[in-house]
């Protein structure tokens, strides 16, 4: 069973995925879905290349932007930034728990110019917290601003 997690009209970030899940992503109208987890972080884990081929079968895009526990840079932040703002509709992204994904997403939107405090709304709702990734939110929504 799927625990994809709304953030936004077009973006809901959930916890590892199967190729089950991949199928039910295609029938609810994704068109996209982020792979925020590194290759063999742990032994339970779908391969990626499983994700990508079950994403590509059911007329899905795919993206590898691979986020590891020692944290994101901006080529991450800019590659996100270009996934959402290419994607042809809804867009699914995971990791192990969702947090990375939904802590890239943050970062993405501050950067396009999203305000902290409603990006901070929209993720509480779904049960994650920004407050690790605040500082950098808060710099990039300032640098947008010129």
């Amino acid at each position: 069973m799927s625990d994809f997690r709304q953030l936004s009209d077009n973006f809901w970030a959930s916890p590892q995925i199967g190729v089950d899940q991949v199928a039910e992503a295609a029938k609810l109208g994704f068109k996209l879905i982020v792979n925020n987890r590194p290759e063999d972080e742990s032994a339970d884990q779908t391969p990626g290349n499983a994700i990508e081929t079950a994403a590509k079968e059911a007329g899905l895009t795919y993206i590898a932007i691979p986020i590891t526990h020692a944290g994101f840079s901006e080529t991450q932040v800019d590659m996100m930034a270009d996934a959402l703002a290419n994607a042809d509709g809804p867009v699914l992204a995971y990791c192990r728990s969702g947090t990375r994904s939904t802590l890239l997403w943050a970062l993405a939107r501050a950067q396009a110019g999203q305000s902290p405090d409603s990006i901070a709304e929209n993720t509480a709702r779904a049960g994650y917290d920004v407050a690790p990734v605040r500082p950098a939110m808060d710099f990039y929504a300032a640098k947008s601003r010129g």
